[in-house]
Formats: C-alpha cells, structure tokens, sequence
C-alpha cells in the first residue's frame, strides 16, 4: 500500500505518510513501552525518583521509603538492568544512584512535573532568598556555630547559651539556622546524631550504649527507639542487617 495514501483524505496526506513510518518502526515504541512498565509500580518509581536526588545504600533507602531492604534489592535490580540506575562500591557498601543519561533526565522531570513535586534545587532557591533577610555577619556566624557542634555531637547545648556564646538573640539564632539549613537546629542536630550513630555502627564494633553516649544520649533505650523511628530497625538490626548483606 501506497503509504502517501489513506482511505480518508484530510489534507494533510504527506504528513500522515511520515507519521505511519515512524509508528512502523515497532522496536522503538517496543522500548518505550517496557520503560513506562517498569515504571509502572509506585514503589519502584518512588525509587528511582529519590536515588535522582542522592546516591544512597540500600539500608538507608529502606529506611527513607518504609520498604524492606529485600524489596528495595529487587526493585534497585530491575531498575539497573534497564540502565535508569548505576552503582559503585565503596568498602563493604554498594551505593546506588540514577544514571546521568538523557533518558533519566528526561523521566525525572516527567515524574516532577506530573505529579507537582518540588525539586530539592527549588529549595535551595528559596532558601537564598531567606537568607536575604539576614546579615552576611549573622549568617556567618551560624555557619561557623554549626561546624562546632558538628564538632561534638556528644554535647547537647541548650538554645539560650548558645545564644549567649555567639552574641545572638534566641530567636533570631534559631530563624538564621532555618534559613540557613533548612531545619530547625533541633531536628538538624538530632538528624545528625543519628546519621553518625548509623556510621558508628557500620564502621566499629562498638556496644550499642556507648554510641548512644557517643551521639549524645544519656539513654541507650532513648537512643534506640529515636533510631528506629529514623531507619525502622534498632540498632542492633541494622547492623546486623547491613553485615548480612
């Protein structure tokens, strides 16, 4: 059949002709379809999407989307071989990310604009322009805050003495961290803590009490029901879990 013909003449013949050569062309809507299928579990999209933002292991991405690692493997597995994901090894760990392709660019933007999410990048933007507000001198003096407690999570430093050692408001401190850092100084800090105590329990064999002490709980009860609010296993599962894997 004459592909420059159809049994309805629309005036737009040459066109149509085009068209119906690209849609002959199976293997590449083939492709396509397979890709929208992987991406058709919200689980799996949920994922993908995160690993766009950040390079993450798969306890940690268990931990961030409530799934079980098991589920998280599999579905990091399925993603990897259709090329949306790539990973890397770094000591004991493999650490998963979304590959830099055309392709992943392309789907991340889709999932954003379809379902009206606020890419962490607008944030930030956001973020500037709070900072706006504030003195190059106040903000300075928050980041440099910051790194010292950073320095010694052990220590757990009340707001108004803050305040008194770095010649701040209360109030003004706490606002000048938000828009610095996104957060609270509380949440920030406790965020912190616990990432440390993650590594802590990755990297040494210590019990599970002195990296509570070590992070800045006088409780190790306290310290485990904080952290498996956070990771969804007590510590003593998540270590066991991670040198499991």
């Amino acid at each position: 059949m004459d592909l420059t013909l159809l049994p309805h003449d629309h005036g737009d013949a040459r066109r149509a002709a085009l068209l119906r050569r690209q849609l002959m062309l199976g293997g590449d809507f083939g492709a396509a379809a397979e890709l929208f299928r992987l991406l058709d579990d919200s689980s799996r999209l949920r994922i993908f999407w995160l690993l766009c933002h950040m390079e993450e292991c798969v306890v940690n991405i268990s931990a961030v989307t409530g799934m079980s690692s098991p589920a998280v493997s599999h579905h990091l597995r399925l993603l990897k071989d259709a090329g949306l994901v790539r990973s890397r090894r770094e000591g004991k760990e493999v650490r998963y990310r979304a590959a830099e392709t055309p392709t992943c660019k392309l789907l991340h933007q889709m999932i954003e604009k379809t379902m009206e999410i606020s890419c962490p990048q607008l944030g930030e933007e956001e973020g500037e322009r709070a900072l706006s507000a504030f003195s190059a001198e106040q903000v300075e003096t928050v980041r440099r805050m910051h790194d010292e407690l950073l320095q010694h999570p052990e220590r757990r430093v009340p707001i108004e003495e803050l305040a008194r050692r770095y010649l701040m408001n209360p109030t003004t401190l706490k606002a000048v961290f938000k828009a610095v850092y996104g957060d609270s100084l509380a949440a920030h800090m406790k965020e912190h803590r616990l990432e440390k105590a993650a590594e802590l329990l990755r990297r040494s064999d210590d019990s599970v009490a002195a990296i509570a002490s070590a992070v800045g709980y006088d409780s190790p009860s306290r310290f485990s029901a904080a952290f498996r609010a956070r990771y969804h296993l007590l510590p003593t599962e998540y270590r066991k879990q991670l040198r499991g894997e």
